[in-house]
């Protein structure tokens, strides 16, 4: 049975989405196992009465900084470009996914397409959250030179949503990467402040800052792990919480 949305931690989510949640690990592409396994958890929370906004990445396709490096033939804005693009693909496998799963969204997009998707109008973004309609946001923010991260940072503000979550591969932020030192230590809150001092990867500078101003807590977890959604929008101990206040490790 759906929770009463009033009874819910987080009633206005912002989920990032990374372009490597649509391919399985270290590939490229769409692989729609990966994107069904997704729109499942997703539907969990949808369930419980969640307002939510999804803002995709596009680096399974293609990242606009990585490729403007490897030719002098295509100029960064234009890579920039490409890049939005290719979250825009990604916005429409997870649509047809999620309306597969009978849950209703609308998709969005920063650079006006209107034979495949709606232009992000606040308002109207907002009108769908409260229909319970899930709003696919693809794009970013239509700049070059803004990552996804910031763009998910922006529409929470302007969304006025409650919390971002950083949907990854990794169960939270460590002092290093835990790949390369298996004795990194993991963090179950930090603040804004400590993880632009420390320089930790956890969202670009300017995402964390938006939020730290608008004090919307910043959630990241490792979304793979079968009911991390659902722990994650109940307020249930999951990843790691970047908020104002430090409580550590």
């Amino acid at each position: 049975m759906p929770s009463s949305s009033s009874s819910l931690p987080y009633r206005r989510v912002v989920l990032k989405l990374s372009g490597e949640s649509f391919c399985r690990s270290r590939e490229g592409g769409i692989s729609m196992a990966e994107v069904e396994a997704t729109s499942k958890q997703i539907k969990t929370i949808v369930d419980q009465g969640v307002e939510l906004a999804i803002v995709c990445g596009g680096g399974n396709i293609l990242r606009g900084k990585q490729f403007a490096a490897v030719s002098e033939a295509i100029k960064t804005p234009t890579a920039h470009y490409m890049g939005m693009l290719a979250t825009c693909i990604n916005g429409l496998a997870l649509q047809d996914a999620l309306e597969n799963a009978q849950v209703p969204t609308r998709l969005q997009t920063a650079i006006r397409m209107e034979n495949v998707a709606e232009p992000f109008i606040r308002r109207r973004c907002l009108r769908h959250l409260e229909k319970k309609r899930v709003v696919i946001l693809a794009a970013g923010t239509g700049s070059p030179f803004v990552t996804t991260d910031t763009a998910a940072a922006l529409r929470a503000r302007e969304l006025e949503a409650d919390v971002v979550l950083k949907a990854t591969r990794v169960d939270g932020i460590y002092s290093e990467d835990p790949e390369r030192n298996p004795h990194a230590v993991r963090y179950s809150e930090i603040s804004y402040k400590d993880v632009l001092q420390k320089g930790l990867q956890v969202m670009d500078a300017q995402a964390v800052h938006h939020c730290m101003e608008a004090k919307i807590p910043i959630l990241v977890f490792n979304f793979q792990r079968e009911g991390n959604m659902l722990r994650a929008v109940m307020g249930e101990k999951v990843g790691t919480l970047v908020h104002a206040a430090a409580a550590g490790i």
